[in-house]
């Protein structure tokens, strides 16, 4: 399927990053995107989702978010931290739409728009697992049944963050680590 020019300067030049993946295999992206993730449009054609993820527990434990929603309307949206391919942390919102329900991962299309970069101390895999069950409003206990651990460690990590962050609060947490610009 050829795109117009009109057509491809729209693609080009959204106001935020967007995706066309099978399988979560990266079939399309625009150039917004590329720059967010700091790589090159081509050098991310034909990759994995996971060239995008620190580690591979991260790239497993973020496939399920958002399935059952998409399977139900076809739509999913939350806020999460992603990295630069420099390392740099930042937060983003994303959404996604599959063109098949039925099997959700098929074909999606997704927008990442930014929200700023992330501040403070570089987090644990273990951490950012926890922040990320955080920022889209999940309890301990839904964080641990996602991560295959047990509530008490997720209620662990996240009294060690709150203290390291000097936070009260989980909302005050993610607003700390979002940095400006949430």
């Amino acid at each position: 399927m050829e795109m117009n020019e009109l057509e491809r300067i729209a693609w080009d030049y959204a106001p935020q990053g967007l995706v066309l993946a099978e399988d979560r295999i990266i079939r399309a992206c625009n150039r917004p995107f590329a720059e967010m993730v700091g790589r090159e449009t081509a050098e991310l054609i034909g990759q994995s989702f996971r060239v995008l993820y620190t580690s591979d527990t991260e790239f497993r434990t973020i496939r399920d978010v958002g399935m059952e929603a998409l399977q139900k309307g076809g739509l999913y949206s939350d806020e999460r931290m992603m990295h630069r391919a420099d390392g740099e942390a930042f937060w983003v919102r994303f959404r996604a739409r599959t063109m098949t329900p039925e099997a959700p991962l098929a074909r999606v299309v997704m927008s990442f728009a930014p929200l700023g970069r992330a501040e403070g101390a570089r987090l644990t895999p273990r951490e950012r697992d926890v922040v990320s069950g955080l920022a889209r409003g999940q309890t301990s206990k839904e964080i641990a049944r996602a991560l295959d651990l047990s509530p008490r460690t997720i209620e662990d990590v996240r009294a060690r963050l709150l203290k390291k962050h000097g936070e009260r609060s989980a909302a005050g947490l993610i607003r700390r680590l979002a940095g400006p610009g949430l």
